[in-house]
């Protein structure tokens, strides 16, 4: 109620101002109701022609939210994407799924790696396109949930530069920093991003002991450790003419966790059984012995070739390289020194064209060249390769002047898997304001390579996993329905969804008939591994439901938004029960699902000659996230506070922020390894300078 009475309070401030500026200019236009997107097709379409449904967030979202990070722009200002944080760290979650089954995309390139989250520097994002739905027909491998694809913006002045700071409590900062030159028909284009954070904590305890048991004791453990990371990027454009253009980029990421190496945790030994309630002895153990140092690098180009109106040729060649390390303190086992965790290795090269074969056909084809490896010293895994070689092709039909359709195609072929066809097919009707569309897509997962050949022994709770070199790839089914309506004040969306997962790769634990079968797994548990398991194609998983989106712009600069998700998930998994020595099949939600998913997203703005304010006012409203290790966790909302402030000198202008993080100051105060339903620290002051030249 109080919550509530607050922001009822807010609005009404905002009504009496617009009172007085009824005729006030808006710095909003009907352009945020249809932009431009391409991620759904592959070719560019206003959002109100687009064959198949892509939501959009705009770069003045962005900016009116003060949102500095990918995952915090998603989780902010969309309803299908949500974070589940735990202490072994953060993991990200989208139309119920993993990350594992989203290809993230900059610029239409798959980004790779550990990190891809926090790669994307936003100082110079145009837009984000979130395209739900199985895509593999035009995106390949992984994308089963959906594509994300984030399009940046380079200047076109002869000299552009840019500076974005935004600072908060427990030594948060953001920076970003763009350097854009133009000369002639070659321009440069530099991007440099910083992140860091402070350790902190929210509750002193910890809820479970080093082997699982559940005990309550102090831990000096953070919620969130602390880190820094800075990515450079630089991009060189060459356009020799109006048919011909090349590029050439690359960037070095560099991230390393700051973890206090004071941290403890205790262990509880009971030692008067006497009593009931017991006495206990506790010994302080150090937390980490190690930092993660994470580091990649990118280098790649590309060329278009455009001989006429309608035949556009691209080709695009990069590799993103990938090394996570343990940076070692001095300990009684180990000097200080860095210890190569893993290696990635991922190479992409893409010959694709877009041919206009008439007035009511576009075809889009392609072959595609995936080169991965990996070495792994944690997985004991020396060296491995797989190469996957791809043939797409897509078309795009006009039937009639008010219905359109999709098609396409993708054939496969794996070194470890073989082929594999991955079609997709879409209606498209459009009447006025109105438009209906339906569509089907399939989707296709190869394990990855860590998958195939990754071996782990945990010695804290004696389980040895093996390889799987037989896992089968994942497959699915996607449907979805998309009615929309629009003018220009005013969109809302509604879309139906039904995902049907299989073959996914889950633990399966060996029962004792398959050990005595196998001298060798024989010898594993007479070391002592009392739990011997490997990757396996057990589970399956189906997910239904449906997102709204709405949209208004209001008079007097007032802009309304939001978005509510339901998902109703059910997985299926096979588990052993270690005493009859059965597989037991148990149905659950999917893990890291949440079922209830909302959004608010208010604005005010007015100009007032070269001055621009913008006051906006967002919430993330969230139900309870399944973990099939933790249980649930509690449902919670965020509501933040920002404004905008920007005054234009010539070709400077100072854009000053101030705002509220976290309004109301949810807190989630569960002991250390629980499933936090967020791990914000609390209320804090949101400060952020951005200069332009």
């Amino acid at each position: 109620m109080k919550h509530a009475i607050n922001t009822i309070c807010f609005t009404a401030v905002l009504l009496q101002v617009c009172g007085g500026t009824a005729f006030a200019q808006s710095a909003t236009t009907s352009h945020d109701l249809n932009p431009v997107v391409i991620t759904g097709t592959g070719t560019y379409h206003r959002a109100d022609n687009s064959p198949v449904a892509v939501k959009v967030i705009t770069a003045k979202e962005l900016k009116d939210a003060q949102v500095t990070s990918l995952q915090d722009a998603l989780t902010r200002l969309t309803t299908n994407v949500t974070t589940h944080t735990s202490g072994m760290g953060t993991f990200v979650n989208f139309n119920g799924v993993s990350d594992d089954y989203i290809v993230i995309l900059e610029n239409g390139k798959r980004i790779s790696g550990d990190d891809r989250w926090n790669r994307i520097s936003m100082a110079n994002v145009r837009r984000i396109e979130i395209f739900s739905g199985a895509a593999s027909a035009l995106y390949g491998s992984d994308a089963i949930a959906g594509v994300i694809n984030i399009i940046t913006e380079d200047s076109k002045e002869p000299v552009s530069a840019s500076s974005t700071t935004k600072v908060m409590n427990h030594g948060r900062m953001d920076e970003d920093i763009t350097i854009d030159f133009t000369a002639g028909n070659c321009s440069s284009h530099t991007t440099y991003t910083h992140h860091q954070a402070d350790n902190w904590q929210v509750n002193r305890y910890q809820a479970f002991d080093e082997d699982g048991t559940e005990v309550l004791k102090l831990t000096g453990r953070p919620m969130s450790p602390g880190f820094h990371s800075n990515n450079l990027s630089e991009k060189l454009d060459f356009r020799l003419n109006d048919q011909w253009s090349f590029y050439i980029r690359g960037s070095y990421y560099d991230y390393l966790t700051t973890r206090p190496q004071s941290a403890t945790y205790f262990t509880q030994k009971k030692t008067n059984v006497t009593v009931p309630e017991g006495s206990y002895t506790y010994t302080p153990k150090t937390a980490y012995t190690y930092d993660l140092h994470h580091t990649s690098y990118l280098y790649g180009g590309g060329a278009r070739w455009m001989p006429n109106a309608r035949t556009h040729l691209y080709l695009d060649i990069y590799s993103d390289n990938f090394s996570s390390k343990y940076d070692y303190w001095q300990t009684a086992e180990k000097e200080p020194c860095d210890e190569t965790r893993k290696r990635t290795h991922y190479v992409n090269e893409t010959l694709r064209g877009i041919f206009r074969l008439a007035d009511w056909n576009k075809l889009s084809a392609g072959a595609e060249l995936v080169q991965e490896s990996l070495t792994s010293q944690s997985d004991n895994i020396d060296f491995e390769t797989t190469n996957t070689y791809n043939f797409f092709a897509q078309d795009e039909l006009r039937l009639t002047r008010s219905i359109e359709a999709v098609v396409g195609l993708r054939f496969t072929q794996n070194d470890h898997f073989g082929a594999a066809l991955t079609p997709n097919a879409g209606l498209f009707f459009h009447a006025g304001g109105f438009r209906l569309r339906a569509s089907y897509a399939g989707g296709y997962r190869t394990p990855t390579l860590s998958q195939l050949y990754a071996t782990d022994q945990a010695k804290t709770t004696a389980r040895y996993t093996l390889f799987n070199t037989e896992l089968k790839p994942e497959k699915n089914h996607f449907f979805n329905v998309n009615a929309e309506y629009s003018n220009t004040w005013m969109s809302i969306s509604i879309s139906g969804f039904l995902n049907k997962i299989r073959n996914m790769i889950n633990y399966r634990t060996m029962t004792q008939a398959e050990i005595a079968a196998d001298a060798s797994l024989t010898a594993l548990q007479d070391e002592g591994w009392t739990t011997i398991r490997q990757r396996d194609n057990i589970d399956r998983a189906t997910l239904r439901g449906f997102s709204t989106s709405l949209k208004f712009l209001l008079p007097c600069g007032f802009t309304l938004g939001g978005g509510y998700t339901f998902t109703d998930s059910e997985a299926e998994t096979r588990s052993l029960d270690k005493k009859t020595q059965q597989y037991v099949v148990t149905t659950s939600d999917v893990d890291k699902s949440v079922r209830h998913v909302g959004s608010v997203l208010t604005s005010w703005d007015h100009i007032w000659g070269d001055y621009h304010l913008n006051i906006s006012l967002n919430g993330h409203i969230q139900g309870r996230r399944y973990s099939s290790t933790y249980g649930y966790a509690a449902a919670f909302s965020q509501w933040d506070l920002t404004t905008r402030h920007t005054i234009v000198l010539r070709n400077f202008t100072l854009e000053p922020g101030l705002g509220i993080d976290n309004l109301f100051n949810q807190r989630d105060s569960s002991p250390w390894n629980s499933n936090f339903s967020t791990i914000n620290p609390g209320r804090s002051i949101i400060v952020s300078l951005r200069m332009k030249y």
